[in-house]
């Protein structure tokens, strides 16, 4: 018997409304593309490809690296399995390559789930929910991580979206990041201490061009809009523009030029992720959140185009 082949993401939910576009996967849980009125603001990858550079992934329970996979919490030393071996660290948490489950689906949004089992590395049971909706302001994700287990749990997030402008390449693309002081790391990519970005090169608190920079930065100290959430926007020159907005669960962004990429990806498009907590949490405690025993965390975040 013939077996039709499979799509390396699995099951794909598309969901519409109001000229916006997006398709949800079932590997990883994450967002493969999003369009409005025909123009891909999301650089993702075709559904007969394999995921490259994290691109659109949900990550958790931790974003970014863990040094050596090794922490401590409580009482306990625990050792993760290390998914970045060239760096010797644990990468982007334990449900990016796991298949997700449909709950609910309308013709605008789609609900998945995933609950992660406990393992030697994280003993920690997780029920993850995500709702994925697009309309008239946008595409928005809304998220949920209940702790199942009887006691506390580690807990951090983000996403992986790679934004990009219709004909406009990363050196052209005018960013602006609300974040005052940015992590240096070692070799590496993990944290050794915090700077001020004002009066440097890193300092993107008011809109100007990428130009040459490489970026791999996470921003911190984030400049809060009246509501308590943040944005991040990439401009073109002529005027075009998508913005990357959080709510107020998320205190740090992750903004990446993609110069460690291969082919044509390399510098074709930035990634901007929203961080609950920039890398190397578990050991540093550095927005570490620790989910009680039943506790529920919500965070929201969404891509809104326009001028």
């Amino acid at each position: 018997m013939e077996i039709a082949a499979q799509s390396p993401s699995g099951a794909q939910w598309t969901i519409a409304a109001d000229g916006h576009e997006a398709v949800v996967v079932e590997v990883g849980g994450g967002l493969r593309t999003y369009r409005h009125d025909g123009v891909d603001h999301l650089d993702g990858y075709e559904a007969d490809e394999l995921c490259p550079g994290s691109a659109g992934q949900v990550l958790a329970p931790w974003p970014n690296r863990i040094r050596d996979g090794a922490y401590t919490f409580g009482e306990r030393s625990l050792q993760l399995d290390l998914s970045e071996p060239a760096r010797h660290n644990a990468l982007h948490g334990l449900v990016n390559w796991v298949a997700w489950h449909l709950i609910e689906q309308s013709p605008e949004s789609v609900t998945i789930g995933y609950d992660l089992p406990p393992r030697p590395g994280y003993p920690w049971s997780l029920r993850l929910r995500t709702r994925w909706t697009v309309g008239a302001d946008g595409l928005r994700a809304e998220h949920e991580v209940t702790n199942l287990s009887g006691e506390p749990a580690p807990f951090g997030f983000s996403v992986h979206p790679y934004l990009r402008l219709a004909g406009v390449g990363v050196d052209e693309v005018s960013l602006r990041v609300p974040g005052r002081t940015r992590v240096l790391v070692d070799g590496r990519l993990l944290p050794v201490a915090a700077t001020e970005v004002a009066g440097t090169e890193y300092d993107f608190t008011e809109p100007r061009a990428i130009g040459a920079a490489v970026l791999d930065v996470a921003f911190g100290d984030v400049v809060r809009d009246a509501d308590g959430g943040s944005s991040v926007t990439l401009a073109g020159p002529g005027g075009a523009a998508v913005h990357v907005w959080a709510d107020r669960e998320f205190g740090w962004w992750q903004v990446f030029t993609g110069d460690t990429l291969s082919g044509e990806r390399r510098r074709r498009s930035v990634a901007v992720e929203p961080m609950t907590c920039p890398a190397d949490a578990f050991r540093s405690g550095k927005g570490l959140i620790t989910l009680a025993p039943g506790e529920t965390w919500r965070g929201a975040w969404g891509i809104r185009p326009g001028a």
